[in-house]
């Protein structure tokens, strides 16, 4: 019969086998209740569509080969599942493991007997290496897995001359055209770093880190969520061998300098994970009191102080516990938990840049991060720890002031990575020193560190001027060997609304600001009751501090104080200028933008959506990062917050006229609320400066028509006026914004070419117009100043007495001047932007303020410019 021969056929070639099946390959294909299985036990384990990309990303001819650090069928039959349902390349083949129980059962048979056969012949097993398999099946289109350690590897490869898999994976790049990529796979069973004294559990199931078989079950099935995988940066194999240092080697170098390579490239982004080994506070304090810079220092502090060297340690011990953090994983769990409710309460979500993120975390690898957000909120630091911590990076130890220190709250910071440090360290020096070796040692152990550039959280809603004595220090320690390099990335932080407005107003106005306590966290119970919209987080691309000296061919070792203070002070502007080119511009921003620049005190609806369609076509020019809403309807967005605003009685209607069309109805700015609206305008300040000032150059002109050139003097004295209110790019002239807002003004129609003139240009008609809405975002700086020049040329002379009581005596002349109407808006009556004034007008004569003629002039300046606005 037909079905017997067929029959008899199959188990003739069943038995009679294939001597080019290997256990290291499993079939494409398995049975379905094998699949299920599998299947069903590795559901739980994270591998997210971001670690993916690294795959797509590969050349389209490109030979995947998945590398892990340890070998492990667990892993080695994850990757072939979950790759097979992904529908990317699966590791049929895994070098130099073998897997029977998964095979199917006629395979295992044909296996066998092929190899029988095979030995019958040959009196030796079959290879896959010399037999050519894995090369066929390579070329073929598989992908395969190979494993850098195992424990009987070396001895292997070293005693019995076994084929070592990178150097057949070696040879084999040589003698095709075809590129091998190899990439590194992290399996990871926690969150949690290393501890530096392992727990008995640990001992008995094994770390964390690499798990026994029961820790890795019991994790598996009881919290199959906390099992992840990350993908490294794939390695080209042709590239790598054609390395200068790696060029020349014989091959067994080679493939020896291949496993260095990856095996501390997968160990640098396990670190960039899990963070370093955690040691305890103890450990931590051994190492920083008896370092042996801060032991000189103090036996010098003793002898120069006629102090007993036992005092000083004391002492040193005193200041250790005062500054350190208390890091702790746990803690850390519960704050994840604690803001994970607080988004849900009180925001209505948070967007991430996540491609900056990824870059970010790849930077890790090379070094500490420091982390450098803008300050707006008490929300930032949690936040930032946050998003860290979800996708897969250490949270970092934080700088906070001393005043955050206080009970109950101040232990609780510490477990969550806080250190804390004083305003100011004039008249201490042992406690700087204690302060800087402990900042040494958190970069020593490999700790990313968050700092705060601007040293507090902005009370006015744009950057303020940097901060760089925390810089300095941590420079010191880079030139002092602490790490290989440091990695300054700058972070923008925004929000819809700020959970602190109302204390931001009130210390504005000159209110006292309240300390921190546990008190006033009691009172901030009403802030749960309220919605503040979005949060928006966004990365500069990290900056390297080696990179940065060595194109500027400096040496810190040869550089004495000032030429220090100098690097610090330009490191500073750099991450001010990088923080608001990367910022995101709400609808809160741009509504209250169109606001306050009007001409008019009364304005329709009409007229706010024209003179934001005016900044939106600006921001679209230089294509600035917009709030999702602004991108995804505009007109909607700008509705919401319009009607948020009437709501929050920012904005109220003027009487209606009967029998006029709804269209014509009138606003106005609330007085008492326009120092709020000031705030939300500030948001997004910076990205209109340049094109006020040289709209403002332009009035200057008193011309309609002109030459870039003709702008320059004006843009420059405007630049300088107001140095410490705005941060300028220090690497590019002021020509060149100049030009580039020219460009903007002629793609909006604000300007209009010469036709046969080179570089010169007339306003339109239309033109004048706009030119007045980008120049009002100076009014009220320009108003701000006015008041305390005023004051200076009134009262000349040194100023007595106490520099606070100076400013309340400006805010007095201040308020006088707006009741007589010479002062038009309340919001210039700002502490802050008085005490910049003072600043600079100290700093342009006298201490006591300007000189006579020097103060005429900037009066004539000032009256100018706010002439133009009327």
């Amino acid at each position: 019969m037909k079905w017997t021969a067929k029959v008899r056929s199959w188990l003739a070639g069943l038995f009679q086998g294939s001597p080019d099946l290997y256990t290291c390959e499993l079939p494409p294909r398995l049975s379905p209740l094998s699949g299920l299985a599998l299947r069903a036990f590795f559901r739980g384990i994270t591998l997210s569509p971001g670690q993916l990309a690294t795959l797509d990303r590969l050349p389209p001819r490109a030979i995947p080969i998945y590398v892990t650090k340890n070998k492990s069928r667990f892993e080695r039959l994850f990757y072939f599942i979950r790759y097979l349902d992904l529908k990317r390349p699966a590791p049929l083949l895994a070098l130099d493991y073998r897997t029977i129980w998964w095979q199917p059962v006629g395979r295992l048979v044909r296996m066998a007997a092929g190899h029988f056969h095979y030995w019958r012949r040959h009196f030796a097993l079959p290879d896959p290496y010399r037999s050519d398999t894995i090369r066929r099946r390579l070329l073929e289109g598989q992908a395969a897995m190979v494993s850098l350690v195992e424990p009987r590897g070396f001895h292997l490869r070293f005693v019995k001359a076994h084929t070592d898999p990178l150097h057949y994976l070696i040879e084999l790049q040589a003698g095709i055209d075809r590129p091998i990529y190899l990439i590194p796979h992290l399996m990871l069973f926690s969150r949690n770093p290393s501890k530096s004294i392992p727990p008995l559990r640990d001992l008995l199931l094994g770390p964390e880190s690499r798990p026994g078989r029961l820790r890795r079950l019991v994790t598996l099935l009881k919290k199959p969520g906390r099992i992840f995988v990350e993908l490294s940066e794939p390695v080209d194999l042709r590239a790598f061998l054609d390395l200068p240092e790696v060029r020349a080697k014989e091959r067994r170098v080679q493939a020896l300098l291949l496993r260095r390579n990856l095996l501390r490239q997968m160990n640098r982004h396990r670190q960039s994970i899990l963070g370093p080994v955690l040691k305890s506070r103890l450990e931590i304090k051994e190492g920083v009191l008896t370092s042996p810079r801060l032991q000189a220092f103090m036996q010098a502090h003793a002898a120069s102080e006629n102090t007993p060297l036992t005092r000083v340690h004391d002492k040193a011990e005193s200041y250790f516990d005062e500054v350190a953090a208390t890091y702790s994983p746990p803690m850390i769990e519960i704050y994840r938990m604690l803001l994970n409710w607080i988004i849900n309460t009180i925001f209505d979500g948070f967007i991430v840049d996540q491609d900056g993120l990824d870059r970010l975390k790849a930077s890790s690898q090379r070094g500490p991060l420091i982390l450098l957000p803008c300050h707006k909120s008490h929300i930032d630091y949690l936040m930032l720890s946050y998003v860290m911590y979800h996708n897969n990076m250490p949270c970092p130890h934080i700088a906070a002031g001393k005043n955050l220190s206080f009970w109950p709250l101040g232990p609780l910071f510490r477990r969550g990575g806080a250190f804390f440090m004083r305003r100011t360290f004039r008249g201490q020096p042992l406690y700087a020193q204690v302060f800087s070796s402990y900042v040494y040692k958190l970069l020593q152990e490999g700790f990313n560190i968050e700092v705060f550039i601007e040293g507090g959280r902005s009370r006015t809603g744009k950057l303020l001027s940097p901060k760089t004595g925390l810089l300095s220090i941590l420079l010191e320690a880079y030139e002092q060997g602490a790490c290989p390099d440091l990695l300054l990335a700058p972070i923008f932080i925004g929000y819809d609304k700020v959970p602190e407005e109302k204390a931001y107003l009130h210390e504005l106005e000159g209110g006292h600001k309240e300390p921190e306590s546990f008190a006033q966290v009691l009172k901030a119970r009403s802030v749960l009751k309220k919605r503040f919209g979005k949060i928006y987080i966004q990365f500069h691309a990290p900056m390297s501090l080696k990179e940065l000296l060595a194109q500027g061919g400096l040496d810190l070792a040869s550089m004495d104080r000032e030429q220090r203070g100098a690097l610090c002070r330009n490191l500073g502007h750099r991450t001010i200028t990088a923080i608001n080119r990367v910022s995101v511009v709400t609808p809160h921003a741009l509504l209250a933008a169109a606001v306050l620049n009007q001409p008019k005190a009364h304005f329709t609806q009409e007229e706010l959506r024209a003179a934001v369609d005016v900044y939106l076509g600006h921001l679209h020019f230089h294509e600035v990062k917009l709030a999702d809403t602004l991108v995804m309807d505009p007109g909607h967005a700008m509705h919401q917050v319009f009607e948020a605003y009437l709501e929050r009685k920012f904005l109220e209607p003027l009487a209606p006229d009967s029998g006029a069309p709804e269209a014509t109805q009138a606003y106005r700015a609330v007085t008492s609320k326009r120092p709020s609206l000031e705030y939300y305008k500030n948001n997004c300040v910076a990205h209109f400066i340049p094109a006020a000032f040289t709209a403002m150059a332009i009035f200057e002109r008193d011309a309609f028509q002109f030459s870039s050139r003709d702008l320059h003097a004006s843009y420059l004295f405007q630049r300088d006026l107001f140095k410490y209110e705005f941060s300028y790019d220090i690497e590019r002239p002021p020509e060149y914004f100049v030009r580039r807002t020219i460009k903007a003004f002629i793609e909006d129609a604000v300007l209009m070419p010469h036709q046969s003139l080179p570089d010169t240009y007339n306003v339109t008609s239309a033109g004048f117009r706009k030119l007045k809405l980008y120049a009002n975002f100076l009014r009220t700086y320009l108003e701000s100043y006015w008041i305390v020049l005023g004051y200076l040329l009134r009262h000349p002379g040194p100023a007595d007495g106490d520099p606070k009581d100076l400013l309340k005596k400006i805010e007095t002349h201040g308020e006088r001047m707006v009741k007589r109407g010479e002062i038009e808006h309340g919001e210039a009556l700002s502490r802050i932007n008085f005490r910049n004034a003072l600043t600079y007008f100290q700093g342009r004569g006298p201490a006591d303020g300007p000189a006579e003629a020097a103060g005429e002039g900037l009066a004539k300046a000032l009256q100018t410019y706010l002439g133009f606005l009327h």
